[in-house]
Formats: structure tokens, C-alpha cells, sequence
């Protein structure tokens, strides 16, 4: 049926048709709102973090791998992340790496994607080009050669720049720093005064320009760690992060609970397993030597290296720091995303392939499913 113009505006004329067509109209453009609404759920406003470090996936992407669900379906792996329950990503963050990868771009870029997704973002800040640890916290070449006074304002200068522009939830004030960073001047053991300042600085510049932030203080394994939190009294933080792995940090869980008790009894902080993983098999996937790969790198027999071992560790982690531990917020695995991706005959891929999410083939493992935490704080 053709239109007429004139018939239209001569009935619309009429108040009360002009009135039902307006209400048709309005209803019309509501349900139309409605259905185009992002069918993504809101933020999370559960306190407890369910966590994973994927640093690596931007590149790692690059190689356009598959990823599947248990049921061997096709499907985006960050999705797959969030259907199981996963509310934060942590990433690292480098000053000036060689390759650019973990760099301030690419990090600011992912985080915001990440956010889209409606994940928290944690940053691992290394205050380094390169990996920070506690056998390497290297200063960046941009601050080698100047003064104590002249790094202290560079690092406040590049904490601000982080904080205003990535927004980050929680953001640690370096990566595992047990001896300090920022070798030579921020030197726990030799200049401790100075990393006490750079340490107090950099957190004040968070509470300025990021109240909302959560910061967070990085140790790797147990011993020593209630004497080094015992240092850092004076500084104004929020979390406790502390790594654990079997291969480094001991093979009886207790000895972890007994030391989470401990810190969470002496500092008043909330708690959470900064870094953690475990492997579902010793084989491996590529040429790459694999980190963890001999039977004594294990908990035996209660955790082998098996898709059901590696649930079971995980789940165990879970329990101990959510449900046994009174301030415990969470934890974090570290290298979820790292699969075999140069392919099998790389030898300078992936040493972590054996303790990734996903399987040699790409499909998501039955420990996911431990990442589901209801919130209980």
C-alpha cells in the first residue's frame, strides 16, 4: 500500500491519534533499547579476587590460536576465561621491553578490552625493561646514570602516569621484590632506607591520583616473609601478595597456611596468592625446556601431574586462602595463557605449556572449574 503524505499529516492532526501514535512511537523505541542492550552483566562487586596472569596472550594472539571449551567447542578465549568465574586479570608491565610486548601501549590497550569485558585489572609494575624477581630487579635503562633524587621523582612520575591513564584496580609497587628493587638505590639489604622512601612515595602518588586503587606488596615464597612484611610496617598498603610453588617454595600446604596466619595476625592486611600453578602432565608440547618437569617438582601422592591433580592443587589453594585463611581475598594463576603457540618444534616458546589452563590441544581443563569462588568476605 502506497503512503500518503497528506492522509498521514491530516490524521495526525487529531489530538487523540496524534497521542496513540506518540505512545506507539515511545514503547516502539524502549523495547527496541532494550533488546539492543549489551547482554554483558554488570561489574562485579564481589570482593574476592578469582584471578589470572595472561601477560602473554597479546602476543600470543598474534598466532590466531583456536581455543575450545571441554565440549570440544570453538570459542574466544577470553570468554572462556569468564565463564569460569574469573573476575580479575593481572598483567605485567615493563618500562621499555625489547619487543615492545608487556609494554605501557599494549598493557593500557588490553586492560581497556579487558574492562569492556567487565574484568578487574591487577597490575604487576616491575619498575624494569625486563622481568623483575628476586634475583633480578634491574633498573630501565631511561633512569641508569642518575641520582637518587632524580629516580625518586621518575618513579613517582611514571606510578602517576599509570594510575591516570590504565585505572587499574590493584596495582602491586613492584614484582617480587624480596630484595628490594630498583638495584642499586632501592636495595632492601644495602640501601634500606632508600627503598623505603621509593616504596612510600610511589604508594602516596596511588592514594593522590588513584584512591580507589588497591595496593598491593609483592614477596615470592614463605621463608622470610614475616620478617619482610615486619619492615614495611610503616608503609600504607592494602594487600599482601605472596607467590607459591611447589618446585620453589616447599611441598606442604601447611607450611603456607601457617605463615598466611601469621601475616594476616601480625599486619592487619588482607591476603591473597599473588602467583601460583601446577601442572596436568609432565609431557610437553614443544622444544622448549619445561620449567617444572621431573616428579620431585611435585606434591606426591596427593597431587599428581594430571588434569585431576592439577584441579585438586588448585583447589586446595582455593580453600586454604578463602575459606581458611581469615583475610584471604583470592589468588592469581600465573601463565594461563601459555600454550605451545610457536609450535611444536619451537625452541623458544613456551616453558610453561605443561601448567597452562589448556590443553595440548588447546581445550580448557577441568581445573577451571576452581575458579568459580562465591564471595564469603
Amino acid at each position: 500500500m502506497r503512503y500518503n503524505d497528506n492522509i498521514g499529516k491530516m490524521h495526525l492532526s487529531h489530538p487523540r491519534i496524534f497521542t496513540s501514535v506518540l505512545l506507539i512511537i515511545t514503547l516502539t523505541l524502549l523495547l527496541s533499547c532494550e533488546k539492543n542492550a549489551p547482554a554483558d552483566e554488570p561489574v562485579a562487586t564481589t570482593k574476592t579476587i578469582s584471578a589470572v596472569d595472561i601477560s602473554s596472550f597479546p602476543e600470543i594472539e598474534q598466532s590466531q590460536p583456536v581455543f575450545y571449551t571441554h565440549e570440544n567447542q570453538a570459542a574466544d578465549f577470553l570468554q572462556i576465561l569468564k565463564n569460569s568465574g574469573i573476575n580479575t586479570i593481572r598483567l605485567r608491565l615493563w618500562i621499555k621491553p625489547q619487543n615492545g610486548h608487556s609494554g605501557f601501549a599494549e598493557v593500557k590497550a588490553f586492560s581497556e578490552r579487558l574492562k569492556a569485558l567487565h574484568f578487574r585489572i591487577w597490575l604487576s609494575v616491575h619498575y624494569s625493561d625486563t622481568w623483575a624477581d628476586p634475583g633480578h630487579q634491574k633498573i630501565p635503562a631511561i633512569w641508569e646514570g642518575i641520582g637518587f633524587e632524580a629516580l625518586n621523582d621518575s618513579v613517582q612520575n611514571y606510578t602517576q602516569s599509570i594510575v591516570e591513564q590504565i585505572k587499574p584496580d590493584y596495582i602491586q609497587i613492584g614484582n617480587e621484590i624480596n630484595p628490594g628493587f630498583l638495584h642499586p638505590f632501592g636495595n632492601r639489604h644495602t640501601n634500606p632506607q632508600q627503598f623505603i622512601t621509593l616504596m612510600h612515595n610511589a604508594i602516596q602518588v596511588v592514594r593522590k591520583h588513584s584512591p580507589q586503587t588497591q595496593i598491593m606488596i609483592h614477596y615470592t615464597g614463605i621463608s622470610g616473609a614475616e620478617k619482610f612484611f615486619e619492615e614495611l610496617e610503616t608503609l600504607d598498603y592494602d594487600i599482601i601478595g605472596l607467590s607459591y610453588y611447589p618446585i620453589w617454595h616447599g611441598n606442604d600446604l601447611s607450611d603456607l597456611e601457617f605463615v598466611l596466619k601469621n601475616l594476616g595476625e601480625a599486619s592487619g592486611k588482607e591476603l591473597v596468592i599473588a602467583e601460583t600453578a601446577y601442572p596436568f602432565t609432565l609431557g610437553w608440547d614443544d622444544y622448549t625446556n619445561n620449567i617444572v618437569g621431573l616428579e620431585e617438582h611435585l606434591i606426591l601422592p596427593q597431587y599428581p601431574a594430571s588434569p585431576q591433580g592439577q584441579r585438586a592443587f588448585i583447589k586446595a589453594i582455593r580453600k586454604l586462602i578463602v575459606e581458611q585463611t581469615a583475610n584471604g581475598l583470592g589468588f592469581c594463576y600465573w601463565g594461563a595463557e601459555l600454550i605451545a603457540w610457536k609450535g611444536e618444534q619451537a625452541t623458544d616458546a613456551s616453558p610453561w605449556e605443561n601448567q597452562a589452563l589448556f590443553d595440548f590441544n588447546n581445550r580448557e581443563l577441568p581445573v577451571l572449574e576452581e575458579f568459580k569462588i562465591a564471595d564469603t568476605k
